[in-house]
């Protein structure tokens, strides 16, 4: 995978910090810092951390639905200056239409998203077998007509990704996708994640509290501190893919795992200590 665009690279925060308002901008409290991210085309990136570390903040600046208050965002080699079309967005809780059909749920960016909306009754047709190989794929073959309170919660969560693909996006973004599903089914839709992304080679970028999932899924992990959230360990997966869930089992993936929960426990320790002192003083 090389480096696209006129910066080289597919994603490019340059310096960015964000504070959600003027005033708090003037107070120097700040929900992210420093953040210096060079992603490749293509390239799966998974970030974690602690609760309320700026996660979700910076998903949020990724796709454009915030700007920075100090420095440069580029995704595609174009800097962002508003909400993107090239992105597509899957979250922990599906969010589907209960009046729609699976299907009609998956082909709702194609009904508001352009150039799709202008021509959407024209092609229709078109659109619709796009949308039902997609949920061939992802194991849903049977339930396209199907409503959501038919369908389980790994079944939701699935047409939830697929109606992030649908327009098929140069990034997919997931807001800790399975956080709220079981064992095997999360594991399952692991998988799911990973067929599609090796077959269609779009950027992920995924925030998660799994760690397992992290390292399985992704190509780099990054750690993010306590709020204001910055970057302070990237680490490179290098377990050779395609990865099956045997993988997990390995003591290759499992130090992985050790390193990187360390990391977050030794930043919840500074954390505890800090707020000790504060109390006792």
């Amino acid at each position: 995978m090389q480096p696209n665009g006129t910066t080289g690279w597919f994603v490019d925060f340059q310096d960015v910090w964000l504070a959600y308002t003027e005033e708090l901008r003037q107070q120097q409290h700040f929900a992210v810092e420093a953040i210096d991210l060079k992603v490749r085309q293509g390239e799966f990136i998974a970030i974690v951390g602690p609760s309320g570390c700026g996660k979700s903040t910076f998903m949020k600046l990724t796709t454009g639905l915030k700007m920075p208050s100090i420095g440069r965002i580029l995704i595609d080699g174009q800097p962002v200056t508003g909400p993107l079309k090239i992105s597509g967005m899957a979250f922990q809780a599906p969010s589907l239409l209960p009046w729609r059909t699976t299907v009609d749920n998956v082909l709702l960016p194609l009904e508001i998203v352009e150039p799709y909306r202008s021509n959407f009754k024209q092609k229709r047709k078109v659109y619709e077998e796009r949308a039902r190989k997609l949920l061939q794929k992802v194991g849903l073959a049977g339930y396209e007509d199907k409503f959501p309170w038919e369908l389980s919660g790994g079944m939701q969560q699935r047409a939830s990704i697929c109606r992030a693909l649908i327009h098929e996006p140069k990034m997919l973004l997931l807001d800790e996708p399975f956080g709220a599903l079981d064992a095997f089914t999360r594991e399952e839709l692991w998988c799911i994640l990973r067929d599609l992304w090796t077959e269609q080679q779009f950027n992920v970028i995924l925030v998660t509290h799994d760690l397992r999932e992290s390292v399985f899924l992704a190509d780099t992990v990054y750690v993010m501190s306590k709020s204001p959230g910055r970057f302070v360990v990237r680490k490179d997966i290098d377990l050779p893919r395609p990865r099956d869930l045997e993988v997990t089992y390995t003591r290759e993936f499992t130090d992985i795992v050790h390193e990187l929960r360390g990391h977050i426990g030794a930043m919840r320790g500074t954390a505890a200590s800090t707020a000790t002192v504060k109390a006792a003083a």
